[in-house]
């Protein structure tokens, strides 16, 4: 007996014509579905890359900008963070200065009580200018509603209209925000 009888898988055996094209023409079709597959697979990886691409991005500037939105709130906090106690000392200068209005000049007995009142009022408008806090004075100026509140106006001739006649009590502003206008009397035309 020969070899190739005794071990049939030795033996080659031709593969049959018909065997042979059907096999070519579903390797075609198994190596064409994916590489069209493979093609869609891709286009929809790079749409996917570029719109987290484009969602990073933008998370990115949110980031930024809520950073300095914080960054300018903790600004204006630290800024301003007085305005409510500036807003409450106002009065005191207020009366200091209605104080030295009432005190007369003259009399020898209330120098030293007028020097004390000056030397307070003069403490606490440095303590005003140290933090930021100006006085808004605007005798004889235009008057401003931004600025001013008119408590009356007045017929004045020979005073031009809309102008401060007189200032009844000054105004406030603690870096350049206004904390309390300037209340005044406002010239009219007669």
């Amino acid at each position: 007996m020969s070899e190739q009888e005794k071990d049939p898988s030795a033996v080659e055996q031709e593969p049959s014509p018909e065997l042979v094209e059907s096999s070519s023409e579903s390797v075609e079709e198994v190596s064409a579905d994916p590489l069209a597959e493979l093609e869609v697979v891709k286009e929809a990886l790079a749409a996917t890359s570029k719109s987290l691409a484009e969602a990073d991005m933008r998370a990115q500037a949110e980031i930024q900008n809520m950073r300095r939105r914080m960054e300018r709130e903790v600004g204006n906090a630290h800024k301003f963070a007085l305005e409510k106690f500036s807003a409450d000392l106002l009065c005191v200068a207020d009366n200091l200065e209605r104080g030295l209005a009432a005190l007369p000049t003259e009399d020898e007995h209330l120098r030293s009580a007028r020097e004390g009142v000056e030397l307070t009022l003069k403490a606490l408008l440095d303590a005003f200018a140290r933090h930021g806090i100006e006085s808004v004075d605007p005798a004889g100026a235009s008057f401003d509603p931004q600025l001013h509140e008119a408590m009356a106006m007045v017929p004045m001739p020979g005073a031009e209209a809309n102008s401060v006649i007189e200032v009844l009590e000054k105004g406030y502003s603690l870096n350049g925000r206004l904390i309390r206008p300037a209340r005044v009397v406002v010239a009219k035309n007669p």
